[in-house]
């Protein structure tokens, strides 16, 4: 069973990646296997329709099952930011370190019992006939002003899940591929990939 990660991130290819081990029928790539394929402008409002976008357009262009993760930092304080812009936040340009250094800077305007927020992730596959399945998992915890750990990617350094003192970044990647919001999106889709074969037509 042949899937498309739709994705050029190597962070996310190598989450994925891991975390879909336990699924020996699966032959995983993506978009790095494919050089000359474009990916779509996100214009999605929401993670779910950003992950549908990705997923639907590569399974059509590539004529493969394909599977698109759109995730990111969801902040209430700060009216739902970063959000779908998560990695757009200080600009269509910006490094990590950047968005985090932006997210910063707007965290310490807000009181210690405000900063907290959740991670979301939407799923979604796709075959080139449309989409098959979408799911949603969601990791909440609150946020530290004091990038810490060296592990992990985005702003994995500022955010502490719920009963746990390390950050994402300080947390080895067998643990943080254990709790995190990728992690219980794809929970969601065992039942689908143990029991279903994608095909093309």
């Amino acid at each position: 069973m042949k899937i498309v990660l739709a994705s050029t991130n190597l962070h996310k290819i190598r989450e994925l990646k891991a975390m879909l081990k336990q699924f020996p029928q699966l032959d995983l790539y993506s978009l790095r296997d494919y050089p000359e394929y474009i990916p779509p402008e996100e214009t999605g409002d929401t993670f779910e329709e950003n992950a549908k976008l990705k997923a639907l357009h590569a399974a059509k262009t590539l004529n493969e099952c394909a599977l698109a993760d759109d995730s990111g930092l969801v902040i209430p304080s700060l009216s739902g930011e970063p959000g779908v812009r998560s990695a757009r936040y200080a600009g269509e340009e910006a490094s990590d370190k950047d968005n985090r250094d932006k997210l910063v800077k707007n965290l310490l305007s807000l009181k210690d019992d405000e900063r907290v927020g959740y991670f979301e992730c939407c799923i979604a596959i796709a075959t080139p006939v449309g989409i098959e399945k979408v799911v949603r998992g969601v990791c909440e915890g609150t946020l530290t002003t004091d990038p810490r750990g060296s592990n992990g990617f985005g702003y994995d350094p500022l955010f502490i899940k719920y009963d746990y003192s390390k950050t994402f970044a300080e947390l080895d990647e067998e643990t943080k591929n254990k709790i995190s919001h990728r992690r219980k999106a794809l929970d969601k889709l065992q039942n689908y990939l143990e029991s279903c074969m994608c095909t093309t037509s």
